[in-house]
């Protein structure tokens, strides 16, 4: 019953996405030249399942031209997000030769002295990267002998690793959740296996590339009883297998917990999946943003005279990050031609200023030239850009307002200022006599 609703949930998740699949994708196959030196050489994989004839492919040598079988769903899962106008990832082919892993705390994996027959034969990784997946799986080629003239190559899926957020962009002090996802093929049947039915344990590992070297954040192993190094950074994995099926395939998750991240914590991270003598590896990129927020002084209203110019504009970028990508435009709306225009004027960038928690600050200076009576109740706009704010930036404005422009003057300003103090005093005055006047009247007709 259990797989039976897990193939309803795959179909119905595969309903919509399936067409965006693509059938065919194009790779390089790399391998050792000599000397130092690569060679590449056109390669491809047919993802579309089906008993139809492939698809000729003369430009290219059967055994470069696979057709993938996936009994776990694995490489049809990883596109199921893949949007339908991106460009196809890119694809590189190389050899894989098993071996185990050399850390100590894995060394529970492998506990034969040597690599299994069952993993004899040839073996190919595949690595895929785009924007929107990084994967990496390795393929089992068929071994027995097809059907002359062959024209592709048949292979399986064994082991194959992915992400959906190969480059995540992450706010300054929030958390960072890392998608993993991996499925395993089993190449022995049950009837030949001498293994205990399940999923088999596992080792995962995350780790941060800096100068060069990799950096352990985070071990785990899912069914050993060994110990692990401790997890840095207060990271945490959910790892386990998605399923408890006898004889598989499985599938599972290794996604990363990094808490409150910090502009230290960005950079290359490589995520590791470690079955016995089988490693799957994908690479992601973590950038760490702070949005910046915008400040220009003065605040609200700027005044200029006819002919002079308004005083220096300072518009306060403060607290963003990172350092790289910031943008700052200076624009004048309305005035006589009613649109934004670019503001003339003398520019200039102050240097940075750095804070405690990595974030960076700095102004934007303007000095606008001499303005017109016309200009009166145009703005001054400060527009920034940067990689963590949308395409449009943000921006402060402020209003220009020009004396003697459709209203008092300064001078006209003070002189109805007077006039009006000289009015309020003339009717506390009066005010003042009529009270006067009836006290008096009413005083007389008292002592009459």
């Amino acid at each position: 019953m259990k797989r039976l609703s897990l193939l309803l949930a795959v179909a119905l998740g595969l309903a919509t996405a399936v067409s965006a699949r693509p059938a065919v994708i194009e790779c390089w196959f790399v391998e050792d030249a000599g000397g130092g030196k690569l060679a590449k050489k056109p390669a491809a994989l047919l993802l579309r399942q089906g008993t139809e004839s492939p698809p000729p492919r003369p430009d290219l040598a059967p055994e470069r031209y696979l057709k993938v079988h996936d009994p776990a769903g694995a490489l049809q899962a990883a596109f199921r997000r893949y949007p339908r106008d991106a460009p196809a990832p890119h694809c590189e082919m190389s050899f894989y030769v098993p071996l185990p892993a050399s850390a100590k705390w894995l060394s529970g994996l492998t506990p034969e002295q040597s690599c299994p027959r069952a993993l004899d034969g040839s073996w190919l990784m595949v690595s895929m990267s785009s924007p929107f997946l990084s994967l990496s799986s390795l393929l089992r080629p068929q071994s027995e002998p097809q059907p002359e003239p062959a024209v592709i190559t048949m292979a399986t899926a064994v082991l194959t690793v992915f992400t959906h957020t190969p480059t995540p962009r992450i706010q300054m002090g929030q958390d960072a959740l890392l998608d993993l996802s991996f499925a395993y093929v089993p190449l022995t049947s049950k009837a030949a296996t001498s293994l205990a039915p399940g999923p088999p344990p596992f080792g995962l590992e995350w780790r941060r590339q800096h100068l060069g070297k990799g950096h352990l954040l985070l071990a785990v192993t899912p069914g050993l009883n060994g110990q692990v190094p401790a997890a840095r950074e207060g990271s945490v994995a959910f790892a386990a297998w998605d399923d408890d099926e006898p004889w598989g395939p499985w599938t599972g998750n290794g996604t990363f917990w990094l808490p409150a991240v910090q502009p230290s914590q960005e950079g290359t991270y490589l995520a590791t999946v470690h079955l016995p003598y089988l490693q799957g590896q994908i690479t992601l990129e973590l950038a760490v943003q702070k949005t910046p927020t915008v400040t220009l002084t003065p605040a609200a209203l700027v005044w200029a005279a006819p002919g002079e110019a308004p005083p220096e504009l300072l518009c306060l970028v403060s607290h963003f990050y990172p350092s790289q990508g910031l943008e700052v435009e200076w624009e004048l709306r309305g005035g006589p031609e009613g649109r934004f225009q670019k503001a003339e004027g003398h520019r200039w960038l102050s240097a940075l200023r750095h804070h405690s928690d990595g974030s960076v600050s700095l102004y934007a200076h303007l000095q606008p030239p001499p303005v017109t009576s016309e200009q009166h109740g145009a703005r001054y706009a400060c527009r920034v850009h940067h990689p963590s704010l949308p395409a449009l930036g943000r921006s402060a404005e402020v209003t220009l307002q020009v004396a003697g422009f459709s209203g008092p003057s300064l001078e006209d300003g003070i002189g109805l200022f007077l006039s009006a103090f000289l009015l309020l005093g003339l009717l506390k005055a009066l005010s003042w006599a009529v009270a006067y006047l009836t006290t008096q009247n009413s005083m007389e007709k008292k002592t009459e």
